[in-house]
């Protein structure tokens, strides 16, 4: 009998004490957040209005704001870790950043490995393309072409999109959207599949290049803050400042600033 009570109490104390690693892990962000007094955040810099940068190499768009309003929230620094959009959910698994602000779609392929705030805006994808013809495409099946060239970011869902709807097309992945539209203007490709809000401002921006866009999205894609999945903690507060900020009306005079207005695009090189 002593024996096996020795054995229950070891085991007891063995759960126990695993039960405390589990909890310890779970808040090593928010943790790491309040110990440096800095938020870290991934941003790819090539996704406007979402993310990219001015003349002078300083960032800004909705995304910009939004990290900007989450740190100020949490009373801490904020970091902004620029990377390659194909980069920033591996770099959220590796602890490079807190959380990924970056126009990134809520998938379920992505939501095994992070978790996710929102969403805090709707988007969908369309072709950015100055082909007449390829711009009236109403659904993925009529671009389904081995004629076709077609540009996506790499490692995103619009790279995916043109893999599952448009196999018999030839898929070049880019780092961002301005290397995309430089190969429509050159003619190395005839469209680049983007968010559907990135393509209207490529056409707004460049219109002496002849680009066009469809007139509806051809899918429907909530958009999301990325957050490790090991940080219910974190993910809460951030969730409660997103909420809290919808409420407010401060979500939507972001997306008003950076959606509705084009007055920043002079600002872009």
């Amino acid at each position: 009998m002593p024996g096996l009570f020795k054995h229950l109490a070891l085991t007891a104390l063995l759960v126990f004490t695993s039960a405390l690693s589990s909890m310890a892990m779970a808040g090593d962000t928010l943790q790491r957040v309040i110990d440096f007094k800095t938020l870290k955040v991934g941003m790819s810099a090539g996704q406007p209005p979402f993310t990219m940068a001015d003349r002078e190499g300083k960032l800004m768009g909705f995304d910009v704001d939004l990290a900007k309003a989450l740190a100020n929230a949490m009373h801490v620094k904020l970091e902004v870790k620029v990377m390659p959009f194909g980069d920033l959910m591996q770099a959220l698994e590796e602890e490079q950043v807190d959380m990924v602000i970056s126009g990134v779609s809520i998938t379920p392929e992505r939501a095994e490995a992070a978790s996710f705030v929102g969403p805090y805006m709707m988007s969908g994808k369309s072709i950015l393309t100055n082909d007449t013809a390829l711009a009236k495409v109403s659904e993925a099946g009529e671009f389904n072409r081995k004629d076709l060239k077609l540009a996506a970011l790499k490692n995103s869902t619009s790279s995916a999109f043109v893999t599952a709807a448009a196999p018999e097309a030839t898929l070049i992945e880019i780092q961002d959207y301005d290397e995309g539209v430089a190969m429509i203007k050159e003619g190395k490709v005839d469209g680049m599949v983007a968010d559907m809000t990135s393509c209207i401002l490529q056409v707004l921006r460049y219109p002496d290049a002849g680009l066009r866009t469809l007139e509806r999205p051809l899918t429907v894609e909530p958009i999301g803050i990325a957050v490790k999945k090991t940080d219910p903690e974190f993910h809460n507060l951030v969730d409660n400042y997103l909420d809290a900020y919808g409420k407010m009306g401060i979500l939507a005079k972001i997306r008003q600033k950076w959606f509705e207005s084009n007055t920043w695009i002079a600002a872009l090189p």
